[in-house]
């Protein structure tokens, strides 16, 4: 998909093991640290899996990876991370790996990526997540973008706030870009 952010050729594809060297380079990187201090991947076990439940993808830039997203169903996905949530939601985990590629409008294009890939299906209510309580940058990203606060939560010994973009909201957002 060409990005309406970037200008630039982003498309996103599945992840797989050939990418296991990349996502270990990104997960030692200091701000994807400071985002996800305390989750282990498991990439060597989860690129294997491919639950009808989740994609893993990495951005790619003109061809260049440039991050990774994670779409899950968090009613159906197997560790229950979410807990009770209705049906017809999807969680979104996104990074951009290499900080000097922060700051260029590439998670906004991810993002936008995600959502019209989640939205695209016509079930889908709306799309949750949880940056830490701390990452007040992630917090004005995600309500740039449209996403109203709900709660605070702990997950494991993370604080985190919890974020939903509905549907509705998704698409007043995408005709104002």
């Amino acid at each position: 998909m060409k990005s309406k952010h970037s200008g630039t050729d982003l498309r996103l594809r599945k992840a797989s093991l050939n990418d296991l060297s990349l996502l270990r380079h990104w997960d030692k990187q200091p701000h994807v640290i400071a985002c996800d201090p305390n989750d282990d991947w498991q990439w060597e076990t989860e690129l294997v899996r491919d639950p009808y439940w989740r994609e893993q993808l990495i951005a790619e830039l003109d061809g260049r990876p440039i991050g990774f997203l994670q779409i899950i169903d968090p009613a159906l996905e197997d560790s229950h991370y979410w807990g009770d949530v209705p049906a017809n939601l999807r969680a979104i985990d996104i990074w951009i790996g290499e900080e000097a590629d922060l700051g260029k409008g590439y998670g906004t294009a991810m993002m936008q990526a995600a959502l019209e890939r989640c939205f695209k299906k016509k079930a889908i209510t709306g799309i949750l997540i949880d940056p830490l309580e701390s990452n007040l940058r992630a917090h004005r990203f995600y309500e740039r973008l449209g996403f109203r606060f709900v709660k605070k939560r702990q997950f494991g010994d993370d604080l985190c706030k919890v974020y939903q973009l509905n549907r509705e909201e998704w698409n007043r957002w995408n005709k104002i870009v």
